[in-house]
């Protein structure tokens, strides 16, 4: 019998939207605690005759254990795309959740006791959303093999579940799943590591947070709502409204090469890539350049950083609102708009930040701020052009776009690490946010020609097999 009434496909979206939180909080904890953790004197070792803590780990360490969640991601996208593909989003994402939960309780153990299993937990961490590196590796790795299933599993939700009418939503409230895991992650660790606690309870009510969620997930999520007795036939009436036959058929062969091949869903790729590449890096250094460049102390870090990251959650549902409701201008130049704002005019803003003066903090801080809250715009970008060109089969476009995300997570680190070699210095920091920035303008111009709200000519969108749901929106 019907379940929640005609709304089952908000508590799914929900539920989801949380334990991508989850997710994604977990791997995201160690850019924080590492200004904790270098203050922790608990554990010493000896080097040139000076005392330090074994968890104060040099640029090269970390450097490694940042790659070490874009190593699994990278590893993991794959296969952990083609277990969603073929059996659903359910059973994948439900192991990725424990994995990348279960490697999280153990990260103060592996950083206390062994380098490479922290890195080798890392990498399962990411193999949620990829998977994996060696041991510490291994352990970072596991956070990102575990991150690897994020994207494929909002690809196919928003396939499943979204009427066409609600693409924009849907993909909002699922990818502001990064600024929402900031803003709690940052926060609340600022204050656990100030607290008696010490920075390893961090961990731990992340990691029982995970698993309280996905046994949400476990007893909620269902892959296919034209088989589910918990559906409504009127909310079923209304996610399929409007969508060809070819689209509400879960077992159509994936024309993998016309998709790797199109010239919209490229620029759509070389788009999402860039500005990922901005967003791993305002969130895996920003509070590393506004407490060691602009001065501010560690829990006025932990607040902004919040704040920066929270600011553009609220803007982000009103534009998906915005871009799924307006109808006084064509899709088109709507998708056009908002990712020019969102990639283009946010590149810009960003390659001017290091050249403002350390003296001018708040400046700078307002001035992140601003490029987040552009960036949060992307939902009616280059998101939305994807789902609507490639229909269907927007689950793989979306998917790949997380592999962007796993490049991202290898070139940010890389940009940093070729640039800044003095973590105080601002005068090091500009050419990383120079050069980012403008690769973000020269990406947009390329969605200037190609970006389009038309579907493929390889989704089989035909006239003929057209299928419209008849569906009275009044009592919906």
């Amino acid at each position: 019998m019907p379940f929640f009434g005609n709304s089952y496909r908000y508590l799914i979206l929900f539920v989801a939207f949380f334990c991508l939180v989850s997710v994604c909080s977990n791997y995201i904890i160690i850019n924080f605690t590492f200004i904790c953790m270098s203050e922790d004197t608990s554990e010493t070792v000896l080097v040139n005759d000076t005392l330090k803590s074994i968890y104060d780990y040099n640029p090269e360490k970390k450097k490694y254990i940042m790659w070490a969640v874009g190593t699994g991601t990278v590893v993991g996208t794959i296969p952990t795309n083609w277990l969603v593909v073929n059996y659903g989003a359910k059973w994948p994402f439900l192991i990725a959740g424990l994995v990348s939960a279960g490697s999280t309780v153990m990260i103060p153990f592996a950083a206390k006791n062994s380098y490479f299993l922290l890195l080798f937990l890392r990498f399962l961490q990411q193999m949620r959303s990829t998977d994996s590196f060696y041991q510490e590796s291994a352990r970072l790795h596991s956070q990102g093999l575990a991150y690897s299933t994020d994207f494929a599993a909002i690809g196919i939700i928003t396939v499943r579940w979204a009427p066409l009418r609600e693409v924009a939503s849907f993909i909002a409230l699922l990818t502001c799943f990064t600024g929402v895991s900031s803003m709690i992650t940052n926060s609340a660790t600022g204050l656990i590591c100030q607290s008696s606690f010490g920075w390893q309870y961090s961990y731990y009510i992340h990691g029982f947070a995970g698993l309280i969620l996905f046994a949400f997930w476990a007893g909620i999520y269902v892959d296919d709502p034209q088989e589910s007795e918990r559906i409504s036939k009127r909310e079923l009436s209304r996610i399929n409204k409007n969508k060809s036959a070819a689209h509400l058929e879960s077992k159509a062969e994936i024309p993998y090469l016309k998709v790797l091949t199109s010239p919209v869903i490229l620029i759509v790729w070389i788009n999402a890539f860039f500005e990922m590449t901005a967003v791993i890096f305002f969130i895996t250094y920003m509070p590393i350049y506004l407490h060691e460049v602009l001065k501010f102390p560690v829990t006025t870090t932990g607040f902004y950083v919040a704040v920066i990251l929270g600011m553009n959650i609220p803007l982000r549902l009103v534009s998906a609102a915005f871009s799924d409701s307006i109808t006084c201008i064509s899709e088109k130049l709507k998708i056009r708009i908002f990712n020019t704002l969102s990639v283009g005019i946010s590149g810009l803003a960003l390659a001017c930040i290091g050249f403002i003066p350390a003296q001018e903090n708040l400046l700078s801080f307002a001035c992140i701020s601003t490029v987040m809250m552009f960036i949060a715009l992307n939902v009616g970008g280059f998101y939305k052009c994807a789902a609507l060109h490639a229909r269907q089969f927007a689950h793989i476009v979306i998917a790949a776009i997380q592999f962007t995300k796993c490049l991202a997570l290898f070139s940010a680190p890389s940009l940093v690490a070729f640039f800044v070699k003095t973590e105080t210095s601002r005068e090091e920091w500009v050419p990383v946010f120079l050069s980012l920035g403008l690769a973000m303008f020269v990406a947009n111009l390329g969605s200037l020609y190609y970006f389009t709200d038309e579907p493929a000519e390889w989704t089989g969108y035909e006239k003929e097999t057209y299928t419209e749901v008849p569906v009275d929106e009044a009592k919906c």
